[in-house]
């Protein structure tokens, strides 16, 4: 009876084994999931823009796309470690870096908006008035009125830190100069709640105005320019990255059927355009 049962078992695991090794060349032909993990800015997120851009590549492609929201600063880290496949970002100076060192390939041009300075009504530090930005931010400083930094490494935290060094100002360890090290949409909040100035996206704020006590005081100028790329995370130095997939999204956000959609996006329910597209264009040509 044990013998029995034994040729029984025995019978069987050799099915089993047939079954499997005649199986494997079916389950090679099946497609890998189609992940893509692209490393953003929280302007992108918060603004909304990305809620309908996603959907939209995801169904024209099959890929699944994981999106990290956070600051250029860290996007760039995560390529820098191969953690991401393809980046949308808005430091240029950081992203010449980035491709420089090797770390990103096919820097493209996406769009634009600007930065603007906004702040309280009662405005403490008299900045409505101020034709250039960098007067407005030493205003600020003279007052010692509250300023809200992002403070997180982002191309909005760059802009800012390059518009104090503009004007000569440290505001590092100023009582007046508090940084949260959160997104865009946190540190608004922030700022309407405690009655502070910040620097933001356009985009971002006439996305959440509605919800904020924080008009826009000084706005225009070159020095505001905000500008974003996409960069397919080097595929050479990290082999393991989606570049069929990042290729995809590069070509997808730049194609006029997208750049049509973020020409016109906000335009209905914020009254104004977040973004503005600029495939094809170079950066000189912006803001013009």
């Amino acid at each position: 009876m044990r013998r029995i049962l034994k040729r029984g078992f025995l019978a069987t695991g050799i099915a089993l084994v047939f079954l499997l090794y005649a199986a494997l060349p079916a389950l090679a032909a099946l497609p890998a999931q189609k992940n893509l993990i692209l490393a953003t800015t929280t302007s992108t997120q918060d603004s909304g823009l990305l809620d309908v851009l996603i959907p939209i590549f995801e169904k024209k492609t099959g890929y699944f796309v994981k999106t990290i929201a956070v600051g250029s600063g860290q996007a760039m880290a995560m390529g820098q470690k191969g953690e991401a496949d393809v980046l949308l970002v808005h430091s240029p100076d950081a992203e010449k870096k980035f491709i420089a060192e090797g770390s990103g390939v096919n820097r493209v041009i996406v769009m634009h908006n600007d930065f603007v300075v906004v702040g309280p009504s009662v405005d403490p530090a008299a900045i409505k008035g101020s034709k250039i930005t960098p007067d407005a931010f030493r205003k600020i400083a003279a007052a010692g009125a509250l300023f809200l930094s992002r403070g997180d490494n982002s191309g909005t935290h760059a802009k800012e830190k390059g518009i104090w060094k503009t004007v000569g100002i440290n505001p590092e360890n100023q009582k007046w100069y508090q940084q949260t090290g959160l997104g865009m949409g946190q540190t608004l909040n922030i700022a309407s709640e405690k009655k502070g100035y910040t620097l933001a996206d356009r985009g971002t704020w006439l996305a959440l105005q509605k919800n904020l006590a924080l008009p826009i005081l000084n706005e225009g100028g070159p020095i505001l320019l905000n500008v974003y790329h996409v960069i397919t995370v080097n595929p050479v130095k990290w082999p393991k990255v989606n570049v069929e997939g990042a290729n995809a999204f590069s070509a997808f956000i730049v194609s006029v059927e997208t750049q049509r959609i973020i020409k016109t996006f906000g335009l209905e329910k914020y009254g104004g355009a977040l973004f503005f597209p600029d495939a094809g264009k170079k950066e000189e040509e912006l803001g013009k």
